[in-house]
């Protein structure tokens, strides 16, 4: 599988500071394929015109992260619009929708515009209105064509959402749109803002578009449907909004904690009706299983609840489970991150970081865990790579004896390249070259 020198050298940098990376991760995915297939199903459905809901279920360590990134590299190879969103305390209450709403759109991105595309996007729209106006035999450099365009837009917004988007929307549209024919670029910034959820614009901002206010809790649910549809317009087969680490509603309070997750409840019972929308949602077990989570909820605990039958997971309903890492799979990551690592030296790095080298640090890392290899892969990733790092640069730096490792069951050729020697005896011939001989 091709991967760019830009993306790797992300891969690792990410890695050296416990971070999952954001691209590249198709190249180091092991043991989720039965997960990554029913996404692929997901994705399949929100491009038929589906508006569907997944939550990812698993301990800390199950990669919970690295999947739901991995949905978001996958949607936007497919052609989706994507939303990344982390949940930190008191950062997002999922009863306020005007606060779910302004994270999933500053987060929107695309695959040619990581982070802030709804610039973008609209853009592409209003690029698509015009040609249709075009072709349909309007004069794009009549006098009129602007205010064609204008009307087009809001009729296209109307017809999309069936009318339901709010006309504060529409007029906002409109102005970005006659703001940046006019050349008024930081205007229309601020309003761009402003649909974004912003509530730090300017009044004479909002005055130029004929708004006041901002974007309310009540209405914020119209506002995203306006945008789903204006990403389909513009393009796009759909949107995927990732909301990663849901189980920090745990740590509110309670009427907090009560009103988030009804909030969530209603997200998941309104999903239908967003054409092309797939929301993926990840958490740990006790947020799905205990009181304080979603099992104290009983309207949202039995939409979306997990059963088990002799030992299985069925991976199409509600909840995806994730498994734990096992010894076995972390050693396969690192292998193949070691496969990948950019270094002059590729034989040094195999002769240094060999699969039994792999497998104790697994097991040293793992030792203040009691042995549990699930909790570790960041940490462990972390020190692989830092070890990478050292050989790469350190002639002499030998991993076994550095980590404290015992080397057994050495080969004669294994034991020459611990003691520093070549594979084979020198012989002082060698450095006379060889005479020339005649056949």
């Amino acid at each position: 599988m091709a991967i760019s020198e830009r993306d790797i050298e992300h891969i690792f940098e990410r890695l050296r500071s416990g971070v999952v990376p954001e691209r590249g991760l198709e190249i180091f995915a092991v043991g989720i394929d039965k997960q990554r297939t029913e996404i692929h199903r997901q994705l399949k459905l929100a491009a038929d015109s589906e508006g569907v809901f997944k939550f990812l279920r698993g301990g800390y360590g199950c990669g919970k992260t690295f999947m739901s990134r991995l949905a978001i590299l996958d949607a936007q190879a497919q052609g989706f619009a994507t939303s990344f969103v982390v949940v930190s305390d008191n950062d997002l209450q999922f009863y306020k929708f005007d606060d779910v709403y302004r994270k999933v759109v500053q987060e929107l991105g695309t695959s040619s515009c990581a982070r802030s595309a709804l610039s973008d996007i609209i853009d592409r729209w209003i690029a698509r209105i015009e040609d249709a106006l075009i072709a349909g035999g309007a004069n794009e450099n009549s006098d009129e064509f602007d205010d064609q365009v204008q009307q087009r837009m809001e009729e296209e917004l109307a017809s999309l959402t069936g009318g339901k988007a709010p006309e504060d929307m529409a007029r906002v549209l409109r102005t970005i749109f006659s703001l940046k024919q006019k050349g008024e670029i930081a205007e229309a910034s601020a309003l761009l803002s402003w649909l974004s959820g912003s509530e730090n614009v300017a009044a004479s901002a909002k005055k130029v578009a004929g708004i006041k206010g901002d974007i309310g809790s009540r209405d914020a649910l119209d506002y995203l449907h306006g945008v789903l549809e204006i990403v389909k317009a513009s393009g796009y087969k759909g949107l995927v909004i990732v909301i990663d680490e849901v189980e920090t509603v745990l740590r509110m309070r309670h009427d907090s904690r009560g009103k988030s997750l009804n909030g969530i409840r209603q997200i998941c019972d309104a999903a239908d009706r967003y054409k092309g929308l797939l929301w993926i949602f990840t958490g740990t077990p006790e947020f799905f299983d205990t009181k304080r989570g979603v099992a104290g909820l009983e309207p949202l605990s039995e939409r979306i609840q997990f059963l088990v039958s002799g030992g299985f997971a069925n991976p199409r309903q509600p909840q995806l489970e994730l498994k734990p890492f096992d010894a076995n799979r972390l050693k396969e990551v690192a292998l193949k991150l070691r496969e990948i690592y950019p270094t002059a030296n590729r034989n040094r790095l195999i002769t240094k970081i060999t699969s039994e080298f792999i497998e104790q640090l697994v097991a040293k890392v793992t030792s203040g865990f009691k042995g549990d290899v699930g909790v570790v892969p960041r940490q462990f990733l972390r020190q692989f790579v830092n070890v990478l790092d050292l050989v790469a640069n350190e002639e002499d730096f030998n991993p076994m004896s550095a980590e404290g490792f015992e080397i057994k069951d050495l080969n004669e050729d294994e034991q020459r390249i611990n003691q520093g020697h070549t594979y084979f005896d020198e012989d002082p011939a060698d450095v006379k070259g060889y005479a020339a001989i005649e056949f």
